[in-house]
């Protein structure tokens, strides 16, 4: 895996992964890591209808599994009980397909479109993909905010009703448009791949740099669940 290193770069610790500041223009740290076990059986022994099930440890520690799925439920709650330490609160998803913005306002707000994660106060994204199709980064260079675009603009305000001032920027705020991305011609979309702990950047008043752009990954009717980490 490549990454342009002025937006992101690997760490070799845990400890570095937390501390390491953001700054100089990158806004994605990944702790790169090799993890052994079958998550594909912990998967396999999720049987339920829900396209997002949430799985707590009393959960995980029941399942019946094999010394392979053994292990590879020993990382997810290593993960879960690091992140808890850090006063997080994460969650372990099994992911067999996300709702869809199904509205035609010309950008969906789907967590399949690029997107900047937006909060109040200083605060980090933390995910880490196990079993299935892992999340994308879009280089910030590479990207352009759906709302600068001409035609999508216009759109957007026709729906609005008025005219292209503050009142509109609220509008866009309010309904999370402005926190969406498209890729640029020739960009070059990146996987976080499997088992890489991420911490990225949120955008929010007084920000270092730039916030991290991602998305979930296409999904389709042959598609893998998806075992994710997420705070």
């Amino acid at each position: 895996m490549s990454f342009n290193p002025s937006s992101a770069r690997f760490v070799p610790s845990f400890e570095e992964l937390v501390e390491a500041p953001f700054e100089g223009g990158i806004n994605a740290l990944a702790w790169a890591r090799p993890l052994t076990g079958d998550f594909a059986e912990i998967v396999g022994k999720l049987h339920s209808a829900e396209s997002v099930q949430i799985l707590s440890p009393t959960r995980l520690e029941s399942l019946e599994l094999t010394e392979a799925g053994r292990i590879a439920r020993d990382h997810l709650l290593q993960d879960l009980a690091r992140l808890q330490a850090l006063g997080c609160d994460p969650q372990l998803n099994c992911i067999r397909g996300y709702p869809r913005d199904t509205a035609g306002l010309g950008i969906a707000t789907d967590v399949y479109s690029f997107h900047v994660d937006s909060a109040p106060c200083p605060t980090d994204t933390w995910l880490c993909t196990y079993h299935g199709e892992p999340s994308q980064i879009l280089p910030n260079h590479e990207a352009l905010r759906c709302v600068e675009d001409a035609a999508t603009r216009a759109q957007l305000l026709k729906v609005w009703g008025g005219r292209d001032d503050e009142a509109f920027a609220e509008f866009l705020a309010e309904h999370a448009y402005d926190l969406h991305f498209t890729p640029k011609a020739g960009s070059r979309p990146v996987s976080m791949g499997l088992f890489h702990l991420w911490r990225i950047s949120v955008q929010y008043p007084g920000s270092p740099v730039p916030a991290c752009i991602h998305r979930a990954p296409e999904d389709g009717p042959d598609s893998r669940a998806r075992l994710l980490l997420i705070a």
